[in-house]
Formats: structure tokens, sequence, C-alpha cells
């Protein structure tokens, strides 16, 4: 059976100094045990290397939205908020980053591993 509706996963990038930048990632699916299966395989419970499972990173965000540049406050983790719903305007205003089973496999997969080098942001 095909996989009908969207959600959103959200996710921030938090800096050294707890300054913080907020992302979403629309995908096809349905949240499901998704989130739980997600959590599963988070560094610390809660931090992950976005491009390792192919999501932008948020530093260039941060820093312009901080107005600030590189520092030796960044890094490559970055941590998960939730996977819900997608509400109709998110679904107007996002384009659709593949599914949600395809993002847990991803995460599946990068579970024990997470490697910062992933990160074009992190020297």
């Amino acid at each position: 059976m095909k996989e009908t509706g969207y959600v959103v996963f959200e996710y921030l990038y938090r800096d050294a100094g707890n300054w913080k930048t907020h992302g979403a990632a629309l995908l096809r699916g349905k949240v499901r045990d998704n989130s739980a299966a997600i959590r599963s395989c988070l560094e610390q419970g809660e931090l992950f290397v976005p491009e390792q499972v192919l999501l932008p990173g948020l530093q260039r965000h941060h820093w312009h939205d901080h107005e600030d540049g590189p520092s030796d406050l960044d890094h490559a983790f970055h941590e998960f908020v939730d996977l819900r719903d997608a509400h109709d305007d998110e679904r107007l205003a996002l384009s659709p980053r593949g599914s949600v089973v395809q993002l847990v496999a991803l995460f599946v997969s990068a579970q024990g591993k997470w490697d910062v080098r992933c990160s074009r942001y992190v020297d």
C-alpha cells in the first residue's frame, strides 16, 4: 500500500553559545511509529548530522539569522525536535524531500556511526 499524506521533520541547530536556528523538512508519509524509530538512532538521545541523512545543515541560515559567521562555537550536530503531520500551508510552502520511510532508513544506517566529516561546515 502506498504512503499518502505529508509530515514535517522539525530540527534545530544550536551552537555552543546556545543560539538556535530552527529548520523543517516536508516528507511524504505518515507519522506512525517513525518518530520513535528516529529517536532510537540519535546520538545522546537527540543529536544527528543532517547531511548524513540527506537533510540540509542549518549553519548558513544560523549565521545569517544571527549576523555572525563561522566561529569556534560551530559544530556539525543538530537536534531532532519532532515528526508531525504537515499543515496545509507547509504543504504549499515546502517542497517534499523524499519519504519518511527513506529518512528513517538513513537514520537506522547512521545509528552509532554519526560522522561530523559529512558536514560541509565543519573542518
